[in-house]
């Protein structure tokens, strides 16, 4: 490894703000897992496991954040049901200003030196040619089994919040906040939607110092028995008067009663009465993943961008 930095929660202040410029002029180029509230989400959750295997490196200009990389490196995962799982290849998560779009190639060499020896994967927009190209250039190709049927390549998705219809929930549930149900509640409805997962109580803490989380901006729905049933967070970009979820999940004892689309439509709501004019949500893009995107498409969202699964081996060089 070289020029290994660790990202610290500063750098992911800079990074949204970087987010939030592009978001303004060309939101079809924030990359996956460079927005604000993805920023926030993935470095609360994950820095006090993780955070000895990401590095970064930010380039500046005029005293302007323009361009950063993350790079994540092999870690172990431990999940909530004793399992463990090794992660040996790099993934890079970057944002490139596009004013300054040639800076791409300062971002590949880095995170080629940053990486070397490792199978290494990104995810550039679809929209941004210029990236793609030089990525190619660099000896990155289009990872085969990530665009199959079942691959995870994401497609990011918006509407507009001038109407949304009133939430219907079923009999007995009720809508929560964070603030209003507490840590613990919060912490269990994750863990009963995404089961085995590796969050945690610690990794919850760290989703709460993160710039932008609001606890009121953080439903849950509760079951008759008390049940966590459903949650999401919702991330407000002030600054452009967009909000994001992230994430959103349903218990699977629960699932195709009517609870995500209530959370949903209910969440638009409370994010409107925020401030918010405009609203976003990222799900799996592939064809053998229609559930999620099947809810959002019901609730008045459509696809905005996606991104490309991209891969270079470890013997590429």
């Amino acid at each position: 490894m070289t020029n290994f930095e660790p990202l610290t929660a500063a750098d992911v202040r800079l990074m949204q703000g970087l987010a939030q410029r592009v978001t303004a002029t060309r939101p079809d180029l924030v990359n996956s897992d460079a927005s604000f509230g993805e920023l926030a989400w993935n470095w609360g959750k994950g820095h006090a496991a993780y955070g000895a295997s990401w590095g970064r490196r930010l380039w500046f200009s005029g005293g302007e954040l323009v361009a950063w990389g993350w790079a994540h490196l092999p870690h172990q995962v431990r999940w909530n049901d004793g399992s463990v799982k090794d992660v040996t290849g790099a993934y890079l998560a970057y944002q490139v200003h596009p004013d300054h779009a040639g800076l791409v190639d300062e971002v590949i060499d880095w995170y080629d030196a940053t990486a070397a020896g490792l199978e290494r994967t990104v995810l550039p927009g679809a929209a941004d040619e210029f990236a793609l190209k030089r990525w190619a250039a660099h000896g990155y190709e289009m990872d085969a089994a990530e665009l199959g049927d079942t691959g995870s390549w994401t497609q990011l998705n918006e509407r507009d919040l001038t109407d949304v219809e009133q939430p219907v929930l079923p009999d007995g549930f009720r809508f929560r906040t964070a603030d209003e149900a507490g840590p613990e509640a919060a912490v269990q409805a994750h863990v009963n939607a995404w089961t085995p997962s590796p969050y945690t109580a610690e990794a919850y803490q760290g989703v709460r110092r993160t710039a932008g989380y609001r606890g009121d901006l953080h439903v849950l729905v509760e079951a008759p028995d008390g049940t966590m049933a459903s949650s999401t967070i919702m991330w407000l970009d002030e600054v452009n008067k967009t909000a994001e979820f992230e994430p959103v999940g349903t218990h699977p004892g629960y699932r195709r009663r009517g609870l995500g689309r209530a959370m949903l439509l209910h969440g638009m709501r409370l994010a409107r009465a925020a401030g918010a004019t405009h609203m976003t949500v990222v799900c799996l893009g592939a064809p053998g993943h229609p559930g999620a995107r099947g809810l959002y498409y019901g609730v008045g969202f459509r696809e905005l961008s996606r991104d490309v699964p991209l891969i270079k081996t470890a013997t590429a060089g």
